[in-house]
């Protein structure tokens, strides 16, 4: 049996996305820019994309960029709004628990001269509203607060972080990196105060390179890559159509009967989270609630190394992570655990397990079955 747990990293490309994809790639193959029928129906595909994302952010079309994925995304909105605002102040607040692509912009900008306020969080991930509240000042031009944590998936309050920032400074940008969450919470970023918000398409069984952000209307963003104008100068470059395309058959199959979805996500965790209760060498970092994201878990397994334990798993054709994909294969210990105050020991023991509403219940019973097996042996090795 195969179990793919990894799909917090990346998903399988659904079928109805990788089927219009192809008809463009194929067939309707037009540059979007170009004033011929062909280029006329590569443009189509674009607007039929963003009318189906539009439609579950119940968000007005004039609201989103398209971007080569989630990292773009996020460099656009925190680059692009803090350089566009510039003058009115050089401040900017985030968390200890971002992901690179929120993170390393930020790092950035600081080496520009602004400064950043990085919020602590609990031992469950979440940020401090008061400390929030604090941070906020007359400088104040951009806060970034993830939805979902990557790692360890806690569910930030990003509705009374909003509440706060704007009572405090209604000037100031809200930004959420809701890469994570698109697909697995209903998301209306106009009724939550976001004003711009990340997504990325590789998450929702999209295909990877596709992404898009969204842009509260009247909110200014400099651009990050210059050339040919295309959506209204803010985000150049020939739009990448088969991606735009399937991404957006994606969102749109994601919220078709997303309740039984998400109730599935939330199932399979439930029963991972049982089957383990009672192991005592292995320990789960986070919320384990139905208040935390419903397909991330991260575990920690005492006395055994998580790339020893990953390829172990891997020998059986089970899948996790050794934490963010984007930071796995690099010797860094990870920031969120850190932040959480995950003990030394087991900063590089821990594995992250992520679901799709294409696993099943037998795949994490195999999974669980796996693991009591395999564990003791390699913890016994590890001792010796």
């Amino acid at each position: 049996m195969e179990a793919y747990f990894d799909n917090a990293a990346t998903t399988r490309c659904s079928n109805g996305a990788k089927e219009v994809m192809m008809q463009v790639l194929s067939v309707d193959y037009g540059n979007p820019s170009s004033l011929h029928r062909k280029g006329m129906e590569g443009e189509n595909y674009i607007r039929e994309a963003r009318k189906n994302i539009c439609k579950t952010l119940k968000a007005g079309e004039n609201e989103l960029i398209f971007t080569s994925g989630g990292t773009e995304a996020n460099n656009l909105a925190i680059i692009g709004a803090a350089m566009a605002n510039r003058r009115q102040g050089m401040h900017l607040i985030t968390t200890k628990i971002e992901h690179p692509a929120v993170a390393a912009p930020m790092r950035y900008l600081e080496e520009q001269g602004f400064s950043v306020t990085w919020l602590d969080v609990d031992s469950d991930g979440l940020i401090s509203l008061e400390q929030l509240r604090d941070a906020v000042k007359e400088e104040t031009i951009l806060a970034s607060v993830m939805y979902v944590n990557n790692e360890i998936g806690a569910v930030e309050p990003v509705a009374e972080a909003a509440k706060i920032i704007k009572e405090k400074n209604p000037l100031a940008l809200f930004h959420v990196d809701a890469i994570q969450a698109y697909g697995k919470y209903v998301i209306h970023p106009g009724k939550l105060g976001i004003d711009l918000m990340s997504v990325s398409g590789h998450k929702i069984h999209g295909p990877k390179g596709s992404g898009f952000l969204y842009a509260k209307e009247k909110t200014r963003l400099k651009p990050v890559i210059y050339g040919g104008g295309q959506q209204r100068g803010i985000r150049s470059g020939t739009e990448n159509v088969p991606g735009i395309a399937g991404m957006g058959q994606a969102a749109k199959e994601a919220y078709e009967e997303f309740g039984k979805k998400q109730e599935h996500l939330f199932q399979l965790k439930d029963a991972f989270l049982s089957g383990i209760a009672d192991v005592e060498w292995a320990k789960i970092n986070g919320r384990t609630g139905r208040d935390s994201a419903p397909h991330i878990i991260s575990l920690s397994v005492e006395g055994v190394r998580s790339e020893v334990l990953l390829h172990a798993l891997e020998d059986k054709q089970i899948y996790v992570s050794a934490g963010s994909a984007c930071a796995s294969n690099k010797p860094a210990k990870s920031s969120t655990l850190q932040a959480i105050g995950v003990k030394k020991d087991l900063l590089e023991s821990t594995v992250r397990i992520s679901f799709s509403p294409e696993n099943t219940l037998e795949e994490v019973n195999y999974c669980l079955d796996i693991l009591k097996e395999l564990t003791p042996r390699l913890r016994k090795f590890t001792r010796h």
